[in-house]
């Protein structure tokens, strides 16, 4: 089951060294284009601190002219310094137009590399991943978490890179002009900081926990929706509203709460900023009437050309304030999601120590296997030694387990001293209740999991020397539950060998069954399937499934509870197809209808992990014990 609990303790606990790792990867994916869009943020930022320098200088020419009365001289000066803004206010559009239309490429670039990245990832990991995950909680690794991703690195980011050279380029101006009056800024900036601290890290909790109950509310809504004609049949839709409810309620107070902190900070931010340029300009009034000596990095003198500014400046400075403590909760929230997909980037994949691959092959003079380069129909495992030397096995199907013992966890072992064979060509079949091990068995074949202890022997070769790929390609597997693509009838089918001619597609169809409905639906093989084969019943799905198996031609065929969909007449076609696709193959066959498998070369029922029958169906009736039982109905499979 997933694990629910850790998802969110995962989610909502404070990412640290993520924002980082972001910018390493960004630069990966841009390594000219991310330093280009910096410096025009830069130049952008610079230009905007401006101004005030250029007021000081203003006021201060109005100043000497007013006392030496050459307003024509004044006059010139005031236009070259004009002139000069108006160059600088027209570079930093320049660079403000380069660096939105750089971000947006970089934005989207790395959306859609960190997609491809997580679905790559994800195709490697292993199947125990699958199973201990939410399914809506991963799709809101695509949705939820790179949505907020894509609001940090376009619009937070940027607007923090520009308010932190704003806030240090009017600082070091105020320190150039009058250290005492930014000394009274610097303790306004001590109330915002304390301010901005209190009430983010309030609504910074919120929105992290918003984000993960919105990813359980995607999941629940995920299920919701798979499992809809069960919640109709069973008259759930009143219980299924009211667990609804309960996730949306949960979604409603955190994103209240965040909201509520996030809304408050800018109005007490802009008030202490008022209040602030209220005191500024009140004690340099007061340090002018009195003729305070100034204290400045420059020397100059106190006056209203330093004054006027400096009001100015610490509206400036302020508002960069206000503009960093604004974007907090967006980069938060982008942190969280960055953490989110770093964490699932993060997965072990599927550890695969294989080396015996799978390769066409001939059978020379002398009755030995070589590689051939040229499709055959002929395969063989390629098994490279120590020494250098290289020996080709014919693939034929053989299995056999050697005291095999298995757990999903360490601790709980579910299978045990599990030891079978299956000669090529043999029909083995499981039977035994729910939870017995019979699928477990046939997971350990293809290797969705590892053994913890014994041997598993395919052809004579330890399974685990077998690349996974490999093994899994000589494996053909048609499941319980059916899962149809996107796509036509024929796609479907030819899914289980890409290289497939349509011929061998209907072959196959014809062999499972299905060729007679298929060709009935409205564009027979180009009917185009949606919503896992929705407007198909369950049966022609699983016809479908197995004719995909049956066209990858495997010498093992794993079937699990593969009729158990299926009424009684289909069942009789389904089952002609079946032994067809059977015949010379090693099968593997789990059925709860013991009437399918009163043919098998061998049945093995399973009780808590244990083998204990073992024999044809007509051995197991002479013995008189559990199957003997379950077949005359004095116990069930429950």
């Amino acid at each position: 089951m997933p694990n629910n609990n850790a998802s969110t303790e995962r989610g909502t606990r404070a990412p640290h060294g993520v924002l980082p790792r972001l910018i390493r990867t960004v630069f990966q994916f841009y390594p000219v284009l991310l330093p280009v869009t910096l410096g025009c943020i830069l130049v952008n930022a610079i230009v905007s601190s401006m101004p005030s320098v250029f007021m000081q200088n203003a006021i201060a020419v109005v100043e000497e002219t007013f006392q030496a009365g050459d307003w024509a001289a004044a006059s010139g000066r005031i236009f070259q310094l004009l002139a000069i803004l108006v160059t600088l206010y027209v570079i930093s559009l320049i660079a403000g137009i380069c660096y939105t239309q750089l971000m947006a490429i970089i934005t989207q670039g790395t959306l859609a590399k960190l997609r491809e990245k997580m679905f790559d990832h994800m195709q490697d990991l292993p199947i125990r991943y699958f199973d201990t995950h939410n399914h809506g909680d991963i799709m809101s690794f695509y949705t939820n978490d790179i949505d907020t991703l894509r609001q940090m690195i376009s619009q937070s980011l940027p607007q923090l890179l520009i308010s932190a050279v704003t806030l240090l380029s009017v600082f070091c101006i105020m320190l150039y002009y009058s250290i005492w009056l930014a000394l009274v800024v610097i303790c306004g900036v001590i109330v915002m900081t304390i301010v901005v601290r209190y009430v983010s890290g309030h609504s910074s909790r919120y929105f992290l926990q918003q984000q993960v109950t919105i990813a359980r509310a995607e999941g629940f809504m995920e299920e919701m929706m798979n499992g809809q004609k069960v919640i109709k049949v069973f008259c759930h839709e009143e219980g299924a509203k009211a667990d609804f409810d309960k996730i949306n309620d949960e979604l409603f107070e955190n994103s209240e709460k965040a909201n509520r902190y996030a809304n408050i900070l800018m109005p007490l931010l802009g008030n202490i900023g008022n209040v602030m340029y209220v005191i500024v300009a009140l004690v340099g009034g007061s340090l002018l009437l009195v003729g305070a000596p100034n204290l400045s990095l420059s020397g100059m003198a106190l006056s209203i050309s330093i004054v006027v500014p400096f009001l100015n400046m610490t509206r400036q400075f302020a508002g960069a304030i206000g503009q960093v403590s604004n974007q907090v909760n967006m980069i938060v929230m982008g942190l969280a999601g960055a953490h989110r997909i770093f964490a699932l980037l993060d997965e072990e994949p599927e550890t695969d120590d294989g080396y015996v691959t799978l390769v066409n092959a001939r059978e020379t003079a002398d009755g030995s296997m070589e590689e051939y380069p040229e499709r055959t129909n002929v395969w063989a495992w390629k098994h490279p030694h120590h020494d250098g030397t290289v020996t080709y096995t014919r693939l034929r199907g053989d299995v056999r387990f050697f005291d095999v013992d298995f757990g999903y966890v360490p601790e709980k072992t579910v299978l045990h001293n599990v030891s079978l064979y299956a000669k090529p060509g043999q029909k083995v079949a499981f039977v035994g209740s729910t939870g017995a091990g019979k699928t477990t068995i046939t997971n350990l074949i293809n290797r969705f999991y590892d053994i913890a202890d014994g041997k598993i022997r395919y052809d004579g070769i330890n399974i685990n020397k077998i690349k996974k790929s490999d093994l899994r390609h000589s494996l053909g597997i048609v499941l319980q539950d059916t899962n149809l693509f996107t796509g036509t009838v024929m796609e479907n089918i030819r899914y289980g060998n890409l290289e497939a001619h349509d011929t061998e597609c209907i072959a196959a169809a014809q062999l499972a069954g299905a060729d007679d409905f298929i060709r009935r639906l409205p564009d027979g093989y180009n009917t185009m399937l949606t919503g896992n084969g929705a407007n198909l019943s369950q049966g022609q799905r699983q016809l479908i499934a197995i004719a995909r198996a049956a066209v990858a031609d495997p010498p093992v065929m794993i079937l699990d509870e593969a009729t158990s969909s299926i009424d009684t007449h289909t069942e009789a076609i389904v089952q002609r197809g079946m032994d067809a696709l059977m015949t010379g193959r090693t099968t593997f066959v789990i059925a709860h209808r013991l009437s399918t498998v009163q043919n098998a070369d061998a049945i093995m029922v399973l009780d808590h992990g244990r083998i204990i029958e073992r024999g044809t169906h007509e051995d197991l009736i002479k013995l008189k014990g559990t199957y003997y039982q379950l077949y005359t109905g004095a116990l069930e499979l429950d």
